[in-house]
């Protein structure tokens, strides 16, 4: 892993809806070719963070910086071949076909006058592959199950073929099989050498996967480390009010949580 300077990083972030903060001078340093995993209780900001690390929501005050740069310093299609997200809510337009929406990631690929190249192709085709979605291809998407939706997302965010990729909840409509599944795709894509950034609620899984922990609570980051130095039956306890044992995992011997 990379680590000589982050990828992301927040300075005094501040984040606010209705006037009511939610995320509260948040510090943070996202290393670049790391598989980093934003963690908390709900309502913790976690979420929240992650979209203003995207530019989707505007702080209150503070920066949030991309290779040194602040956000605000970079174009639309220059932000988008950088840095892709995945959002909770993603909702494709009606009667549009899977292969038609992985395409959508090729974009900020193109100037105005640019015509679709057989680099395109091979991007929509290798991202169906990966995700295990290249049979839905003429499939409507309004028509899928909501695991296949969410693999055609992601589908479209590796067409995108950015650097840095960032996923609220990527594995949230994904039975337990598919979830794995997903998580080793995102482990196998930083291995290539992608920055991951991912919120997800479970713990044993971000332990297992993750090489890089930021716990948050109540809008603040908590504490940022390797799993080995966050997962702990204190911090546990501290964050997610849970009375836990935290063992080695039989397989991976990263850090296993068990409720008491």
């Amino acid at each position: 892993m990379t680590t000589q300077h982050p990828t992301l990083e927040a300075r005094g972030l501040v984040v606010a809806y209705d006037g009511k903060v939610v995320v509260d001078g948040v510090d943070l340093a996202l290393p670049e070719g790391s598989f980093t995993v934003i963690l908390g209780p709900n309502a913790s900001g976690k979420s929240t963070v992650l979209r203003a690390l995207a530019r989707v929501l505007k702080p209150e005050s503070g920066d949030v910086l991309f290779d040194g740069r602040a956000l605000s310093e970079y174009g639309s299609k220059e932000l988008a071949r950088r840095l892709g997200l995945l959002p909770q809510d993603a909702i494709a337009p009606e009667g549009m076909r899977v292969a038609d929406l992985v395409s959508r990631g090729r974009y900020p690929h193109h100037s105005t006058l640019q015509r679709w190249t057989s680099a395109d192709d091979a991007a929509t085709r290798e991202a169906l592959a990966a995700t295990n979605t290249a049979d839905l291809a003429e499939r409507y998407v309004d028509q899928l199950s909501g695991g296949q939706r969410q693999r055609v997302w992601v589908a479209l965010l590796l067409a995108q073929q950015t650097p840095v990729m960032l996923l609220d909840e990527p594995t949230t409509f994904l039975d337990i099989a598919h979830q794995y599944e997903l998580l080793d795709l995102l482990r196998a894509l930083n291995q290539q050498g992608k920055t991951v950034i991912a919120v997800l609620h479970d713990l044993n899984q971000a332990a297992r996967y993750a090489d890089n922990l930021v716990l948050m609570k109540e809008g603040r980051v908590v504490a940022s480390g390797t799993p080995s130095e966050l997962i702990t039956a204190e911090r546990v306890g501290e964050v997610f009010g849970i009375d836990a044992i935290v063992t080695p995992d039989p397989v991976t011997r990263t850090p296993m949580v068990i409720r008491r």
